[in-house]
């Protein structure tokens, strides 16, 4: 097996330290709680291993060739980041409300399941499949993550082997590196949580992350 690894890796490692959506909903979700920000890393590298293997089956090609099918794609994963935003946004206003009427409110204000997460209390069940699931689909409704199998990770391919042996290859590194880079982001970002614990802080947070994601929502959809 011929890859350019030095060169395949340098990309990977640019790809990943640029803040995109995939950053923002680890970071958000390891702020609420570790487990959560784990599962969230978890559920994005899922989802680029579901786009591996459409690549690998060609229903990326015909995603990508077709611009009804692209658009659908990226309207379902603008409309998802757009929705994680105005929970975001209901949620911080929810707990300022909560404080207002006297009301001791720690951590993440989504529910009471994340309330007990982000303080460190209770099941990290919930937490878990929610940070997965936001991961998980953040992911697998950006169709720049299945263009990246077609288009740029094939640059790497080099003859003499099998090319779908090697885009398995380089896309499970992909997956591997991804891990272990979101896992050590999920480290740095708990440290904030005894920052984010302050009721104010914790208002501003949520709301700067969700107007984030909103934003990053509509450059999404209006990008051509």
């Amino acid at each position: 097996m011929s890859v350019d690894l030095v060169g395949f890796l340098g990309v990977v490692l640019v790809a990943y330290v640029v803040p995109g959506p995939d950053f923002l909903v680890v970071l958000r979700s390891a702020t609420e709680h570790p487990a959560k920000g784990r599962a969230a890393a978890l559920g994005a590298q899922t989802g680029l291993c579901v786009h591996m293997l459409a690549a690998a089956v060609g229903l990326s090609l015909i995603a990508a060739r077709s611009p009804v099918v692209y658009n659908a794609i990226k309207l379902l994963g603008a409309a998802y980041l757009v929705y994680l935003g105005i929970r975001a946004v209901l949620a911080a206003r929810r707990a300022a409300h909560e404080r207002r009427a006297g009301r001791v409110v720690t951590g993440a204000p989504h529910d009471t399941s994340a309330r007990r997460a982000s303080t460190g209390d209770g099941p990290t069940r919930g937490p878990w499949r929610s940070g997965f699931t936001q991961g998980f689909f953040t992911n697998v409704l950006n169709p720049k993550a299945a263009l990246f199998f077609l288009s740029i990770l094939p640059q790497f391919v080099h003859g003499g082997g099998s090319p779908t042996r090697q885009i398995f290859f380089l896309g499970t590194l992909d997956v591997l590196i991804g891990v272990v880079y979101w896992f050590a982001l999920v480290a740095v970002a708990a440290r904030l949580r005894a920052l984010l614990a302050r009721p104010r802080i914790r208002y501003r947070w949520e709301l700067t992350t969700g107007w984030l994601f909103i934003a990053i929502g509509i450059g999404v959809a209006a990008a051509s």
